[in-house]
């Protein structure tokens, strides 16, 4: 326990043989449960993530089996997807597990070794204290945790900031696919995360959820540790389908918090301008194209147009940004300093661990074979 709630910790991983073991065995001792998640992996990954349970937890008695509901079951429950879902879906069934058990805090790791155990007191106390209802890690505030990304790394996730913040409507939050994070037992429930993306884009979507109900989220440094892992995300498809996930987000944001919520004049700014600037282009170039338009007149009324279009666009993009200030809490090093983190309580564990496929509870023998 941490502050006096409980705290799971849902280890996604595909393909994650060499790292996920380490992920779960250095998990801090307040933990009280670890949702170790295999997305349906080609490598070892299970075989590693079955051998580490066993460690953390002991041996199992023979023909021995525990209900995740059990006080005395396991810390560390492995599940395994049959096939690969996607990184959204292997998250959601570590919440739908988590939420059974009420755990009150849930975080998540990733189980490629990029997120330093040690950083998540940083990450879960903001929720703990109940300032936030959802708290994520923040790699792009100092300099000297985004030296260590590379080029490219660095280039995505600035671009992916700046169009999550018009899509989710936290201005201020930075880094938006850093999977460090961590939420409350009643945020997740209110969010309805079982409708969220199942893939890459699950994170971007979390956002958007959070803030239809206006909830208050952190943004914390950390470092970022990089290893000689290999990034998971295809970004031929990547970019596309969540280009069209973020666009889906700002549409249905505006008009769920703006129109059926209540009736705000950004809405007006937003459309007109969106017809004036489209106008203003469309014109200037038929001014410029054809023979029967006085260019020089066509074309200072077709900039007249767009430039009021364009007016109206960043006055929308003003309230939208007044409307939302404040949702976003900024906790770096030089902040609030958080304690030393440990634990109230650590957690009992028995020996013998759960195993799951799909569903189907199985006893996991001394040797890590399914009875």
């Amino acid at each position: 326990m941490y502050d006096g709630q409980t705290i799971g910790v849902v280890v996604p991983a595909c393909n994650e043989a060499g790292f996920v073991g380490g992920v779960i065995e250095t998990m801090p001792a307040y933990v009280d449960r670890i949702y170790a998640i295999d997305d349906g992996s080609a490598d070892g990954t299970w075989d590693e993530m079955v051998e580490a349970a066993r460690r953390v937890n002991g041996d199992p008695a023979d023909g021995e089996v525990f209900k995740l509901t059990d006080e005395s079951a396991p810390r560390v429950v492995a599940i395994q997807h049959e096939r690969n879902r996607g990184a959204g879906a292997a998250v959601k069934t570590g919440y739908a597990c988590a939420l059974a058990d009420d755990i009150d805090v849930i975080a998540v790791m990733d189980g490629d070794g990029q997120m330093d155990p040690a950083q998540l007191a940083r990450i879960i106390e903001p929720v703990t204290s109940g300032e936030v209802t959802y708290s994520k890690g923040d790699r792009l505030t100092s300099r000297e945790d985004y030296e260590s990304m590379s080029k490219w790394r660095l280039f995505g996730n600035v671009s992916l900031t700046l169009l999550t913040r018009v899509a989710s409507g936290y201005w201020e939050l930075s880094d938006p696919q850093n999977g460090f994070t961590a939420i409350s037992n009643e945020g997740l429930r209110t969010i309805g995360f079982e409708r969220l993306y199942d893939q890459y884009g699950f994170l971007n979507h979390v956002l958007f959820a959070l803030n239809i109900n206006r909830e208050p989220i952190a943004d914390v440094s950390h470092p970022a540790v990089y290893a000689d892992e290999a990034s998971g995300i295809s970004y031929r498809r990547f970019i596309p389908t969540v280009s069209l996930l973020l666009g889906r987000n700002v549409i249905e944001r505006l008009g769920r918090s703006y129109v059926v919520r209540r009736f705000h004049p950004l809405v007006v700014c937003y459309v007109i301008g969106i017809l004036a600037t489209i106008t203003g282009v469309a014109g200037g170039l038929y001014a410029v194209s054809s023979p029967a338009v006085d260019t020089f007149i066509g074309g200072m009324v077709s900039v007249a147009v767009g430039t009021l279009g364009a007016l109206l666009l960043v006055l929308g993009l003003w309230f939208d940004i007044s409307e939302n200030e404040g949702l976003v809490r900024k906790v770096d090093y030089s902040g609030r300093q958080f304690r030393d983190a440990q634990p109230d309580e650590v957690s009992h564990v028995p020996s013998g661990f759960e195993v799951y496929r799909d569903g189907k509870t199985t006893a996991t023998s001394a040797e890590g074979d399914p009875e």
